[in-house]
């Protein structure tokens, strides 16, 4: 059985890759930062692929750091790089997001090359598509064939200048090394946690359930079900017509006021806001940090993602938004995330 190498275990997206590859018959050998997070990966598998866990080894490699990359590319025949630094808020020092994304993607890609590792499948994100286009009003729709132009970005958002270097950095090591690289796209990723140890992006939802966000942005999402994003990676390793392609992993653009609106239907005692905040006011907001300089670059447009080619590789059609949103609700008050709540009055 092929061994794959699975970059930052602990995290939302590889928790649901390993359960993929472990069910599809793969060893796979993930690594942590700090085996602390060890207890959430073994919770996660105990849901995703129980039974299988014998194929699952564990070893330490930070991003940052050259020791453990040796043994953890050793003796394996693709790589899955997943790992990033994801932060609630727009930190005030970049580089502890953009540095991990950055130096870390050089790092796996470097270790795995020494040990003559080809096939790298990568987790970038729609922050590398569809950002520095010009694009300020109405909406508009992005494919593989748009690259985030960082030189003409409206404001700074540490995230997208990480990612986006990363991935440039990926496909110039990859053309360097003739190694066989495919990109995966995803956006705002919800769907089922595994484990308490869950997703920043399932804050979207978790903030409205418990009512801590009490005002909407005007904005929407690309939204991305974790189990098509999963499913994807191990689609694009099977298959070699992916190589040295980009997939968005996209469907249908969602306005927060429809994801509140799921909610509501599907949720009522639950104290989910109907207010929402003007744009002039968020831009206003963003000039402080915070949590909404994350999203400055999206506000007065909309951010549409065409997902189909990404969708034919998948082979079957995506989880419907409205699925992805509840999956994401029902486990974030199955593990106690989300207190049950009555409406006020």
């Amino acid at each position: 059985m092929d061994r794959i190498l699975v970059t930052g275990a602990s995290g939302f997206v590889a928790k649901h890759v390993i359960g993929e590859l472990l069910r599809a018959g793969y060893i796979v050998r993930g690594t942590l930062r700090n085996r602390v997070k060890l207890r959430s990966v073994q919770a996660a598998m105990n849901l995703l692929a129980s039974g299988f866990e014998t194929r699952l080894e564990i070893v330490e490699a930070d991003l940052l750091d050259d020791t453990g990359w040796a043994a953890a590319t050793h003796d394996v025949q693709a790589v899955i790089h997943v790992a990033a630094a994801i932060v609630a808020e727009e930190p005030k020092d970049p580089s502890v997001v953009i540095r991990p994304a950055v130096e870390g993607t050089e790092r796996v890609l470097r270790f795995a090359h020494a040990e003559g590792i080809e096939r790298v499948i990568m987790t970038s994100s729609i922050a590398t598509v569809g950002y520095g286009h010009g694009h300020d009003k109405g909406p508009r729709t992005y494919t593989e064939a748009d690259f985030t132009d960082l030189t003409n970005m409206r404001r700074p958002w540490a995230y997208c200048i990480g990612k986006t270097r990363a991935e440039q950095a990926a496909w110039a090591l990859a053309s360097g090394q003739s190694m066989q690289l495919t990109t995966i796209h995803p956006g705002a990723i919800l769907g089922p946690a595994t484990d308490p140890e869950t997703s920043i992006s399932l804050g979207l939802v978790g903030g409205l359930l418990d009512g801590s966000t009490p005002a909407m942005p005007r904005i929407g999402f690309a939204i991305s079900d974790v189990r098509d994003v999963a499913a994807m990676h191990l689609a694009a390793l099977k298959d070699p017509e992916s190589i040295g392609q980009r997939y968005l992993c996209t469907g249908p653009y969602m306005t927060f006021e429809d994801l509140a609106a799921v909610l509501r239907r599907h949720y009522p005692d639950y104290p989910i806001t109907l207010k929402s905040v003007p744009d002039w006011i968020m831009r206003g907001v963003a000039l402080m940090g915070g949590p909404v300089r994350q999203i400055i670059n999206d506000i007065g447009n909309q951010k549409h993602f065409d997902g189909s080619k990404g969708e034919r590789l998948l082979g079957r059609p995506y989880h419907s938004n409205e699925d992805a949103v509840l999956s994401a609700a029902e486990s974030l008050i199955r593990f106690g995330l989300v207190k049950p709540g009555k409406r006020a009055g």
